[in-house]
């Protein structure tokens, strides 16, 4: 099961490349690094803590997650 990886951020809505920073939570809400900051890294709708978001490779392996 891959991140949904969200273009844009949930709270002021600029747009967020998947190579780019952005932040979330365990549930996937998306935030951009201002806005992360402004709610000191806790998130509005759950309360869980924001992380840094992985970013996205430009070529995904053949077969991702089939080796576990």
């Amino acid at each position: 099961m891959a991140l949904e990886m969200r273009a844009i951020c949930e709270r002021c809505e600029v747009s967020l490349s998947p190579d780019g920073a952005a932040f979330l939570c365990s549930y996937e809400c998306t935030f951009c690094p201002d806005c992360t900051e402004a709610m000191a890294d806790t998130c509005p709708n759950c309360g869980g803590e924001l992380v840094p978001r992985p970013r996205r490779t430009t070529r995904p392996h053949r077969h991702p997650g089939a080796d576990r």
